[in-house]
């Protein structure tokens, strides 16, 4: 096991990467989209503003950070 900036310290398990293809700012949620296509709601509350075509670190149905450059 490896610690990275994709790993959760507390519980073990990893966050994913997932790109944003729709935002609901009312609800603070964001329908979003990972490397295999599977769509999840994810809570977007810690790191608003999020916008379309965003990618986000995604832990247990909530955005962690906002990838950007290379990590994206």
């Amino acid at each position: 096991m490896t610690c990275d900036e994709h790993h959760c310290i507390t519980c073990g398990d990893d966050g994913v990467p997932m790109r944003v293809l729709r935002v609901d700012a009312g609800r603070a949620l964001a329908l979003c989209e990972d490397e295999a296509g599977a769509h999840s709601s994810v809570e977007i509350a810690l790191v608003d503003p999020v916008a379309v075509g965003d990618t986000l670190l995604v832990h247990a149905g909530t955005a962690l950070t906002r990838l950007e450059g290379a990590a994206a």
